[in-house]
């Protein structure tokens, strides 16, 4: 079995994370103007900050169904938990910490969409209009807009086929998102690789505790090399045959003891 690991650090780089991506999100509805007005650039021409709400999914998709966002959010919630729950029992299995750091970069991305949808229309007023209530309708905000790429979509390609889009505007969330799933995706190799190595490790060890047994083994080191020294020596062959000899002639002889038997009586 592999080694506990203590899940507090997972969830603290997730919790570090959660702070990261709040506090973008507050800085760029505090201080910027939604849109092209707005827009401040960073490198060149391409990467950018863009403010801009995102009433659906990430990466600026969204789900057009009356009930569309409502459904999301709450998704979202069951995700969060499931996640965290994962991440906690993957590591008090042992698993590898890149897969753990992986999973705490998806929960990170996950919660922070989470406040986001759930308490944004509240306290930031951005639900859609027309919103049954403000709870769980909250707009995502986002700002990463990396623009290499803007036009129509060729009229063959299903579903986005003859529509105008650009590269999308995201944020630290869907980022952290996007990056552990890759990351488990790409080297999910040597993730299971350096489990499977510790487990071998582990069953090999047990196999030669079973074979010799645990009290077989002295706990002191010169008990063993003198174990080993007597066990290892051999009789000299002189000394067998000189043993076997003595043993032989001192044996009784027959005759001689009948006849003491019978002057006896």
């Amino acid at each position: 079995m592999n080694q506990q690991k203590n899940p507090a650090p997972y969830l603290l780089f997730s919790i570090f994370l959660i702070a990261v991506d709040q506090a973008s999100k507050l800085l760029v509805h505090k201080y910027m103007e939604p849109g092209f007005s707005g827009q401040i650039p960073l490198i060149g021409n391409w990467f950018k900050l863009h403010y801009v709400l995102n009433p659906g999914m990430a990466f600026g998709m969204q789900l057009g169904h009356e009930y569309g966002k409502l459904f999301l959010t709450l998704f979202r919630l069951v995700a969060m938990l499931a996640i965290g729950w994962y991440l906690v029992y993957l590591a008090r299995s042992g698993a590898p910490k890149g897969l753990l750091w992986a999973l705490s970069m998806i929960l990170a991305g996950a919660v922070g969409n989470v406040i986001d949808s759930t308490f944004y229309g509240v306290f930031l007023d951005n639900a859609p209009y027309g919103s049954p209530t403000p709870w769980f309708h909250g707009q995502v905000i986002d700002m990463i807009f990396v623009d290499f790429w803007e036009g129509f979509v060729p009229d063959w390609v299903p579903i986005w086929g003859g529509q105008y889009y650009s590269t999308p505007i995201f944020n630290i969330a869907d980022s952290c998102i996007f990056l552990g799933v890759c990351s488990i995706l790409i080297f999910q190799g040597s993730f299971h690789a350096s489990s499977a190595h510790h487990d071998e490790q582990e069953s090999d060890t047990e196999t030669v505790e079973e074979i010799i047994g645990e009290d077989a083994i002295p706990e002191n080191p010169e008990t063993t090399s003198e174990i080993t020294n007597v066990t290892t020596e051999p009789y000299p062959a002189e000394e067998i045959e000189a043993k076997t000899e003595n043993s032989i002639t001192s044996l009784p002889d027959p005759e001689e003891e009948e006849e003491n038997k019978k002057e006896n009586i």
